[in-house]
């Protein structure tokens, strides 16, 4: 620039002027807006109140569920959401909308474990309902990136942001002093140090008349004063009743309550615990440590002024507190478990029992609980656990969620995502975790497409339900959803400058990972992941003939002429009749060559035609009685069945096997671009795949393939 060399001050002269006379356009963009727009005072005042203790029990009277305990208030939170109910086996289901991520638009969304998803719930429920399990550890347990954490995360965003709202609010003290008395230490302010509940406040010999009077008229919901203050706040509430020689009133005078906004950045109510170097790490992070540089102040090293309640068990009391790889920590830390779940205490260094109000929430894999099963010094830890599986998906289309998550058009709009690229992968993953059937006749990838609601001859849903059943460890064991996130960003930079991404490049990378995939342990399951690898290949390529014949014989006009001559043939076949020529006009007996040709394309045998033609012509009577007309839609195998017969009709008049040898006439070109523009109208293809997938199917063709086609 032509003032480079000026110094700052002159540089804003020329700027200025340069402005002024037009050169240079003002900023028109202003913070201001945005703040005027999504920052409003009132709510920060809302959020932040303050008020006399008679002013809280006034807001107590009004709402008593602001005196929830921890379970209760995450309970309510959960459901506050909403449900969905659906039915699955005969089963019903519920799905709890707070499990789809409302606070970052599904960026920790869980698909796919509802049934899992509702014991969790139900830990909850029970706990607040006063059961006894809000005296557990809530330990949720599976294999590696199934989950876990993102449930642990949900529980944790969703208690922020509850607490921010009307119905999630809750409330702690802090102590004040206009003269600093040395009471609080010569400071002005000593807040709660364990954000305790106001109410712990009322003496003992008070609350059980005050809470018989204030629960009079309330239904549902009624309010408990349970635990002893902390610490710090004991001792300083002897020291003003001593002060005020037991006059519990001018006590209050000191206190000041205050709306608590619970924040897992700020160590407030929630609280992350993981493991580390044992050597440098001790039980003083779980329930705090002693201040050194206050014991000069105070004179004693069990003034509990002196001491900082700032371990996680402190700063998430009225919340919730995570262990990460809870079974990983040493013994000592486990052993401060014990306490804090059943006797709902922790044992800070020089003090009382301390009550707290909280959540313990861990999560560990399989082979961290085999050792906590294995070891009898635990057996009070495992007594006092209630374990919640959280094991793989494996139903496809919840598994597909997974990835179009990180994997769509608004994430990655420079690169197209082939249609069927997302759900090979997640087939591949799916079928991986799947135990062998039992029944001879059914293979991985059959029992994967029951699971996801398909259906096949011979299966209904007591017979799906049966497969889950007997299948114990499903779901505890193949491959994780992040070696397939790893795999398609591989993929996605490796053929990103192509602009299309197919399912061949993915399969290419999760291949190629298998041989230093960390979990893979012996040569026997790197050879079973392989052959599910090339299942799976088999049945894409099933899949894209499927979508190329589909948009070579998508004439439903031609379709359904095709199905009403079946359905003539079959009604003469059955009803032993003849049909009337409409050529000659003669009556001439079913033409049994043309029904096979259109059963055998879905493998019926001869020695089942005569029952599927039966079992065709009593479903249109039992429509006809209900007054309905069949359609061949309704019918899948049927239709399936017409697409084929009509593929094979018309595949000649296009000749695909002239586009591997590039020689295209004019006429025939014509026919491809009309197929290849279905494609990308009707199953989501683009240029580049389309014409990828014309050529594969091509290439079949050219290699006399015609009748896998």
């Amino acid at each position: 620039m032509f003032y480079s060399g000026m110094g700052y001050n002159e540089r804003s002269v020329v700027y200025c002027s340069l402005i002024s006379r037009g050169t240079l356009p003002m900023a028109k963009l202003k913070i201001t807006d945005f703040m005027d727009k999504n920052y409003k005072l009132e709510d920060f005042a809302h959020l932040h109140w303050e008020g006399t203790f008679q002013e809280y029990l006034d807001i107590v009277a009004e709402n008593p569920r602001v005196t929830r305990n921890c379970f209760q208030r995450i309970n309510d939170m959960i459901q506050s959401y909403g449900t969905s109910k659906y039915i699955e086996y005969k089963k019903e289901i519920t799905r709890y909308h707070f499990f789809n991520d409302p606070f970052e638009k599904g960026a920790d969304a869980v698909y796919g474990i509802d049934v899992h998803l509702m014991k969790l719930v139900n830990f909850f429920m029970s706990a607040a309902a006063g059961y006894g399990t809000e005296k557990r550890v809530l330990l949720l347990h599976g294999p590696v990136g199934s989950a876990k954490s993102s449930i642990s995360r949900l529980l944790k965003k969703g208690l922020e942001h509850y607490s921010k709202t009307d119905d999630g609010a809750l409330y702690t003290y802090e102590w004040f002093d206009e003269e600093r008395s040395e009471i609080l230490g010569g400071e002005k302010v000593f807040p709660s140090p364990m954000h305790d509940e106001p109410l712990k406040l009322i003496p003992k010999s008070v609350r059980g008349d005050f809470v018989k009077e204030i629960n009079k008229g309330l239904d549902g919901f009624k309010i408990s004063i349970k635990g002893e203050l902390d610490p710090a706040s004991r001792y300083i509430y002897t020291e003003y009743m001593k002060k005020y020689d037991g006059d519990w009133k001018k006590v209050l005078n000191h206190v000041r309550v205050k709306r608590l906004i619970l924040s897992e950045k700020d160590r407030v109510g929630i609280g992350t615990f993981q493991p580390k170097d044992e050597k440098n790490q001790d039980s003083t992070e779980l329930t705090g440590d002693i201040n050194y540089r206050k014991i000069a102040h105070y004179g004693s090293d069990s003034d509990p002024r002196a001491f900082n309640f700032d371990g996680e068990f402190n700063i998430a009391n009225r919340g919730i507190v995570e262990f990460i790889e809870m079974l990983k920590l040493d013994v000592a830390f486990l052993y401060d478990l014990l306490g804090a779940s059943q006797e709902q205490s922790i044992k800070p260094k020089k003090f009382s029992q301390t009550d707290i109000d909280e959540v313990i929430l861990g999560h560990t894999n399989e082979p961290e609980f085999k050792k906590l099963q294995n070891n009898e010094f635990m057996e009070a830890l495992r007594d006092r656990t209630v374990k919640i599986d959280v094991p793989y998906i494996t139903r496809l289309e919840n598994e597909v969620k997974i990835y179009k998550k990180d994997f769509n058009s608004d994430k990655i709009p420079h690169i197209h995502i082939a249609p069927h690229t997302l759900e090979m992968a997640s087939t591949w993953a799916i079928m991986t975790r799947l135990e062998d059937p039992k029944k001879a006749d059914l293979t991985k990838l059959q029992k994967l497409k029951l699971y996801n609601g398909k259906t096949l001859p011979g299966y209904n849903e007591d017979n799906v339900k049966e497969l889950r059943k007997e299948a114990i460890r499903e779901g505890l064991e193949g491959i994780s959803p992040r070696y397939i996130q790893d795999k398609v960003s591989n993929a996605l930079v490796k053929n990103g400058h192509l602009g299309c991404l197919n399912p061949f490049m993915v399969f290419n990378e999760l291949e190629a990972g298998l041989k230093h995939h960390s979990l893979i342990t012996s040569q026997e399951q790197y050879d079973l992941y392989k052959e599910m690898l090339a299942i799976t290949r088999q049945e894409y390529e099933d899949i894209i003939k499927n979508d190329v014949q589909k948009a070579i014989s998508v004439d439903e006009t031609a379709i359904q002429t095709l199905c009403a001559n079946y359905i003539d043939n079959v009604k003469a076949h059955t009803q032993k009749e003849k049909i009337r020529n409409k050529y000659s006009n003669r009556l001439e007996d079913a033409d049994e060559r043309f029904m096979r040709s259109i059963e055998e394309k879905i493998d019926i045998p001869e020695s089942r035609k005569d029952d599927f033609r039966r079992e065709i012509m009593n479903y249109i009577g039992a429509l006809a009685i209900e007054g309905k007309t069949f359609d061949f839609k309704m019918n899948e195998r049927l239709h399936r069945a017409l697409e084929l017969k009509l593929f094979e009709d018309q595949k000649d008049s296009i000749k695909l096997t002239t586009i591997v040898s590039r020689v295209v006439d004019k006429e025939t070109q014509e026919k491809i671009d009309v197929v290849k523009a279905r494609l990308m109208k009707n199953h989501g293809y683009c240029e580049i795949c389309a014409t990828d997938a014309l050529n594969f199917v091509a290439s079949i063709f050219a290699k006399g393939d015609s009748a896998k086609a």
